[in-house]
């Protein structure tokens, strides 16, 4: 079987594309991105994969059995449009099976709300495209935060909009783990999976954090509309409001679901007290 994976030379495209290789199962793994140059340390074929460019997919995945979808990060209008013509671009070169990456969130209500119905949008597509399917509603990375580990010391405390609300929070690794797994098992196909491990509030977040990193951080819960502009003023308009829009979908219980994780991937999601425990220097 081949298995094409796009956006490779994203974070979540090449960490699909790495687990499936260290499962060494058999299976011919190819790459699609938009520049493929950028693609070269994964030691396997890369081809063009623009999603903008329906000419260049279809000659892409010729010979290809098995696609995974990562959902595109443009605006949500038209990653509707980009998605649709990587499905159609599957179905006229013969792929018989795309695995999508969609997301976990409030449909309505909130600034990330229409982020959401674009990938419910697509996982309607997929659905309907007449091939095998497999959709899986990621939770929240939780690296970022790790990653921001120094301006939360500088800052003292963690300060979002998302209150007591529990979030179902994942890792990269986690999720490559578990869609190379939906990648080659057949028993997944027609499945829809919330992929996340337990769910943490931001106060649980915190303290973790502070057991990683010896850290005194407390959390500070602010309001939806104080949260966005603060978001904004530090990362723009576009971002700034789907990253409130998220927390605030946090705060109304939008992510606290219960996790497939174990059914699609075939053993528990990693133990929060393991990671942050592997993080401590």
């Amino acid at each position: 079987m081949t298995i094409a994976v796009t956006a490779v030379t994203g974070q979540l495209g090449a960490s699909i594309a790495r687990a499936l290789i260290a499962m060494n199962t058999g299976e011919t793994i190819i790459g699609l991105a938009r520049t493929p140059e950028k693609a070269k340390g994964l030691g396997i074929e890369v081809r063009p994969g623009d999603y903008n460019a329906p000419a260049q997919l279809e000659p892409s995945l010729e010979g290809v059995d098995t696609l995974l979808l990562v959902s595109g990060m443009d605006a949500p209008d038209t990653r509707i449009v980009q998605h649709r013509n990587v499905i159609n671009a599957a179905k006229a070169a013969g792929v018989s099976k795309i695995v999508y990456t969609s997301v976990q969130g409030a449909d309505e209500g909130t600034s990330f709300s229409p982020v959401i119905q674009s990938n419910r949008q697509t996982e309607s597509d997929v659905k309907d495209s007449g091939l095998d399917w497999v959709i899986g509603r990621n939770g929240i990375y939780i690296e970022p935060d790790v990653e921001y580990i120094e301006s939360y010391r500088k800052a003292g405390e963690i300060t979002n909009c998302a209150g007591d609300g529990r979030c179902g929070y994942t890792t990269r690794p986690e999720l490559a783990y578990a869609y190379a797994r939906m990648l080659t098992g057949t028993e997944h196909n027609g499945q829809t999976y919330n992929l996340h491990g337990d769910c943490l509030t931001q106060a649980e977040l915190a303290a973790y954090l502070n057991s990683a990193f010896a850290t005194k951080l407390v959390y500070r819960a602010v309001s939806v509309e104080d949260y966005k502009a603060d978001r904004i003023a530090e990362l723009g308009d576009f971002i700034g409001t789907v990253i409130s829009g998220i927390y605030q979908g946090i705060r109304d219980g939008a992510l606290d679901n219960p996790s497939d994780f174990k059914t699609a991937a075939g053993r528990p999601h990693q133990d929060w007290d393991d990671y942050f425990t592997a993080l401590q220097g």
